[in-house]
């Protein structure tokens, strides 16, 4: 499938969200940025795209609400000119021991489940005009132990991320017959957060990859591209992790 020209709506921009931009960017497709509070981040990257001449557009929105979100796909088809992809990233990562585990705790997380949920069937529904043997393709975002080997003190944050990676075979089915094609991608520790150390990613999180590496934020962004050129992949969960997945929860 021809990429170049296509539309694309990036939900989640910031960190491997950037990287995804940019480099779809220079593929020549059309990119929407949706962001919820972080516009200063956004604006950066938006001049990034520009600066390059890639055609980029900002759309403030929130994936909590779902009048927000049908107003950032009707924006980012009618701003680009097409709409056939849509990537949605957009997670946090609450840290949360079992001690500390409340109703709170569990709705916030569940909140994300919920967001991409509506972010894929208001997707869809955008997709259902348009032409060719690919209608559209919706990428989500899960987590290397979203399966069967969770780890310690998240599990809200991952059993909403079970959620999303089950949401990719019921979606890839649902959809399949309008030919809207659903993959997902579970990265590993990628891009070291600001707020661990170095020393302490490299001993505590690194190590405990078989490559003693990080997950490349450039490996994610093209295996994206290769989705999206794809007109048969569907219904996968596509482990980036650096082989994280093969040591377990330890």
């Amino acid at each position: 499938m021809d990429v170049k020209g296509k539309g694309v709506l990036i939900v989640g921009s910031k960190r491997i969200g950037s990287v995804i931009a940019k480099y779809l960017s220079t593929q020549g497709m059309c990119v929407a940025i949706g962001y919820r509070n972080s516009i200063s981040e956004a604006e950066s990257l938006q001049q990034e795209i520009d600066n390059s001449n890639g055609k980029v557009v900002l759309i403030k929105g929130d994936i909590l609400i779902e009048e927000d979100i049908k107003q950032m796909l009707k924006i980012s088809k009618e701003k680009l000119g097409d709409l056939t992809f849509m990537i949605n990233l957009a997670s946090d990562f609450p840290l949360t021991p079992f001690n500390e585990l409340n109703e709170e705790s569990w709705e916030k997380s569940m909140g994300i489940a919920k967001g991409n949920y509506l972010l894929n069937l208001h997707a869809s529904k955008i997709f259902f005009g348009n032409p060719g043997p690919v209608a559209g393709h919706i990428i989500q975002f899960s987590d290397w132990a979203a399966g069967e080997t969770p780890y310690k003190d998240y599990l809200p944050y991952l059993t909403s991320k079970a959620a999303i990676d089950f949401m990719t075979r019921c979606f890839a089915v649902e959809l399949a017959e309008y030919s809207i094609l659903v993959n997902t991608i579970a990265p590993g520790p990628t891009m070291r957060p600001p707020e661990i150390s170095t020393d302490v990613w490299e001993r505590e999180v690194l190590s405990k990859t078989p490559l003693n590496r990080e997950s490349s934020a450039q490996d994610i962004a093209e295996i994206i591209l290769a989705l999206l050129r794809s007109e048969t992949i569907t219904g996968e969960t596509i482990r980036i992790d650096a082989g994280r997945h093969l040591l377990g929860s330890g």
